[in-house]
């Protein structure tokens, strides 16, 4: 089967959020699965240039219909990580990706849109005999509608689309003239409510709405994220949409890319480790608490790591950091937020803790920094508001570092609680709360706490269920292939 993606995000040379892990994990395991795969993104100007190989210039002449005109495109080939990827460079005094930036331009809509119209352009001009084409989110969300009202007539007939929505929050909301900048044109059609037109504004068009309306099969990224987003008011106003389009909607779980996150390989860790051999583990607390000035004592060390976003809980994120504290073990936070006020917050925060020996703050990311931390601490908090899926989670279960979780989204399909799951006690990885409040949260950091110092090998049995757990591509990556065959048929 011959796959291409369409993406805003790829890891590691365009990365934002988890996107980029998405695309790069998938597509490693289709090609290994024996799929042809290839990746189409912007050709940003803050690539990582150092992360792609053999990168060559295989077009430089390709026409794309744009604002009542042609735009000329230059298309690059290269490998990143052994995949294939294909680069849109447009030669435009515009700059659509010439921002040292990947998103918060002002333009943003223009500048994804036309991702959309160049990547099905080029695979029409060359023939492509692809089977698959998979979009992702908004910025790619317009995809399926051309293909479908614009090239499908041109004879572009066998490609299929899925659509993954890996955030419901961002829906790519734009006013009508969108459609006479990329040649949709038809108002009238279009701005339906069938269509396009967005819910709850009669004004603005919506491009999520439309990725889900044009495409076969739509995704989101785990199974409790897809009956929440339906029956539980997280779908940020497209819960009709979803409801009328249920027969091709389902949740499929993100994978980890276990070749690459793994505590028996990692280079970034002082000693490796695994299931059957923890010693490595202590090690890397140790290292840990040298880096950052810490006192070395039996205290456990919990950790947060991730977008310093409203989303991710960030009133429970700084309560756990005290709490923490007052129950006598370490912090580690590393993240950083778009939101330069979050930034501020979490940097005034840091100063307060500069001399600590049992906490640090680190605003930014540093991904060699975030593997050590997951290796060095015992566990991992993530008190999501809402989680789609969530990473963080099952990064730190791959290097043994129990996760504290709010049981909502991919969190709740992942982190089965010790104390309450209906779970075999071999498959309890973590600890979880219900309620999106400091008193929830209290409990599961008690119960994690205590477990630790007053029961250490029920513990460690834990941390070993972690480590045993399988959240790698094997079975996304399959559930993908069903998917895919069943709308080729």
């Amino acid at each position: 089967m011959h796959i291409v993606h369409v993406t805003a995000e790829l890891t590691p040379v365009a990365k934002v959020g988890g996107l980029g892990d998405v695309v790069a994990g998938l597509s490693a395991q289709h090609q290994k699965m024996g799929h042809t795969v290839d990746i189409i993104l912007p050709k940003y100007d803050c690539l990582r240039s150092d992360q792609i190989d053999d990168l060559t210039r295989i077009k430089t002449d390709l026409q794309v219909p744009w604002d009542h005109g042609m735009v000329t495109c230059s298309i690059w080939k290269g490998q990143v990580h052994g995949l294939s990827c294909l680069f849109i460079d447009p030669h435009s005094d515009v700059g659509f990706y010439h921002r040292q930036a990947i998103y918060g331009q002002v333009d943003d809509i223009q500048r994804f849109a036309f991702l959309s119209r160049a990547s099905i352009e080029y695979l029409w001009q060359i023939k492509s005999q692809l089977d698959i084409i998979h979009c992702h989110d908004w910025p790619s969300a317009l995809t399926p509608v051309f293909l479908f009202e614009i090239y499908q007539k041109l004879g572009m007939t066998k490609p299929r689309v899925c659509f993954t929505i890996h955030n419901f929050k961002h829906q790519g909301v734009t006013g009508r003239d969108i459609l006479e900048t990329t040649g949709l044109h038809r108002q009238d059609y279009f701005c339906q409510v069938n269509s396009l037109l967005d819910l709850h504004n009669p004004h603005v068009l919506n491009l999520t709405k439309g990725g889900i309306v044009f495409s076969n099969f739509v995704t989101t990224v785990s199974p409790r994220h897809a009956i929440e987003v339906i029956d539980e008011n997280q779908g940020f106003g497209l819960e009709p949409v979803l409801q009328s389009h249920r027969s091709k909607f389902a949740g499929i779980l993100n994978g980890v890319d276990y070749d690459f996150f793994n505590p028996a390989t990692d280079p970034a860790l002082v000693a490796t480790y695994h299931a059957d051999s923890l010693a490595g583990k202590q090690e890397n607390k140790h290292a840990l608490r040298e880096r950052f000035s810490f006192e070395q004592s039996h205290k456990p060390l919990v950790a947060f790591i991730g977008r310093l976003d409203p989303q991710k809980g960030l009133e429970l994120v700084e309560h756990a950091l005290f709490t923490t504290l007052k129950q006598k073990a370490q912090f580690i936070l590393l993240g950083s937020s778009l939101d330069p006020a979050i930034n501020q917050h979490f940097k005034t925060l840091a100063r307060q803790f500069s001399d600590s020996v049992n906490a640090h703050i680190e605003v930014g990311f540093d991904p060699q920094l975030s593997r050590e931390i997951y290796a060095g601490s015992d566990f991992m908090v993530v008190p999501s508001k809402f989680e789609p899926c969530g990473l963080t989670q099952l990064i730190a279960m791959r290097y043994g570092s129990v996760p504290i979780v709010r049981e909502t989204g991919g969190l709740a399909d992942t982190v089965f609680d010790i104390d309450y799951s209906d779970k075999p006690i071999s498959k309890r990885n973590g600890f979880s709360f219900k309620d999106f409040d400091e008193t929830g949260l209290d409990s599961a950091l008690q119960r994690a706490l205590a477990c630790y110092h007053d029961t250490p090998e029920r513990y460690q049995n834990i941390v070993l269920n972690a480590l045993r757990s399988d959240f790698s591509w094997n079975n996304p990556a399959q559930e993908y292939l069903d998917i895919y065959e069943s709308i080729r048929t």
